[in-house]
């Protein structure tokens, strides 16, 4: 038994999806791959799952509300005991939507909101109409107590109204609002010019965390390893505690998750790293969930930090931050390279 304990698993449950948006990381079309796991599959890949522990198991896309059988897979996955939340873009989320998803169990919902107004989000998402059909959904789902949580896409596109999108995101009534800094997959290979260099990346998270000292929402940063750095410069700076009760769910998580304690299983049942990690694992149609997470060959890579080149290796916040895998394989090729949007010199390396 391996050290990691499991405590995210994303389910890409199918890559169809009604919008098209131009940051895409599955590069999504309306209909469904004819690969995508059948309900039984994906019983069986809960099964698998649950027998590893009880990780928040979350179900995205693609849009997963287009599967006929969501509500039958979300269902059998809170009945096995494990906490299953759903990522939606929310266009679907009408009140009969909305009144199933309370009445399965779901205990919360992420939409997406990529601007503070319908033309910086439809932009984004490439269909008109698809900012207020969000928020309508997000209205729906308040309505029925579900709470919400807003994700960002932040670029160079729309990194400047960041505070703004955070104040329509309290507007709302969100529960939560997390950022992902863009990761240049999928259809986002084509977005490369408004990928933030590292100075960039640095003034963002430090106004990211800024605006989180102010804010009454759960808040959170992801595909940014280098925040849990960031974090607790500015923490120390202003004479506080990095601890739950100062920093929330931000405390007690570290930058990249990667095979660590989270796993992306895709459309086919082939588990990654994560979403934006173009690396297979192994598939659950050749051998059990629980095998690949402790024994495969890649994940035991990014389990063993002796194995981090550059910077990331030397680095003094190595434990907190780790780099963005990711976009290491992306850039160089090697999953274990130095992150190559970090900005942060390790004192190991100027001595």
């Amino acid at each position: 038994m391996n050290r990691f304990e499991l405590r995210l698993v994303a389910w890409e449950m199918t890559r169809a999806c009604n919008l098209a948006c131009v940051h895409c990381r599955a590069g999504a079309s309306p209909n469904p791959d004819p690969e995508e796991l059948s309900l039984d599959e994906g019983r069986r890949l809960i099964d698998g799952i649950r027998k590893v522990g009880e990780p928040i198991l979350i179900m995205t896309g693609g849009e997963p509300l287009l599967r006929p059988d969501f509500f039958d897979l979300a269902g059998y996955a809170i009945g096995v005991g494990l906490r299953a939340v759903l990522a939606t873009n929310g266009v679907l989320v009408n009140n009969e939507v909305a009144r199933e998803i309370a009445s399965v169990g779901i205990p919360r919902v992420s939409i997406s909101l990529d601007g503070p107004t319908p033309e910086d989000h439809n932009a984004f998402r490439k269909i008109p109409g698809a900012f207020e059909a969000s928020l309508a959904g997000i209205d729906n789902l308040r309505r029925v107590g579900i709470p919400v949580q807003i994700n960002t896409t932040l670029t160079r596109r729309n990194r400047g109204k960041l505070k703004e999108i955070m104040e329509l995101a309290e507007r709302i009534g969100a529960r939560a609002f997390h950022v992902f800094l863009l990761v240049p997959t999928g259809r986002a290979r084509d977005m490369s010019g408004e990928e933030m260099g590292p100075e960039e990346y640095e003034e963002t998270l430090l106004e990211f965390y800024r605006l989180s000292r102010k804010s009454g929402m759960e808040t959170k940063a992801t595909c940014a390893p280098q925040y849990y750095r960031i974090l607790r410069q500015q923490a120390k700076a202003d004479g506080l505690e990095v601890s739950e009760k100062t920093f929330g769910l931000n405390a007690r998580t570290r930058g990249c998750l990667a095979g660590l304690s989270f796993v992306f299983v895709s459309q086919k049942g082939e588990l990654q790293p994560c979403g934006y990690f173009d690396a297979q694992a192994g598939s659950i149609r050749e051998a059990e969930f629980v095998e690949i997470w402790e024994k495969a060959l890649l994940f035991e890579d990014l389990r063993n930090f002796g194995l981090l080149e550059g910077k990331c290796g030397k680095c003094d916040y190595l434990r907190f931050c780790g780099g963005c895998r990711a976009r290491a394989l992306e850039t160089t090729g090697r999953y274990m390279a130095q992150e190559p949007y970090c900005a942060h010199l390790p004192p190991a390396m100027t001595s």
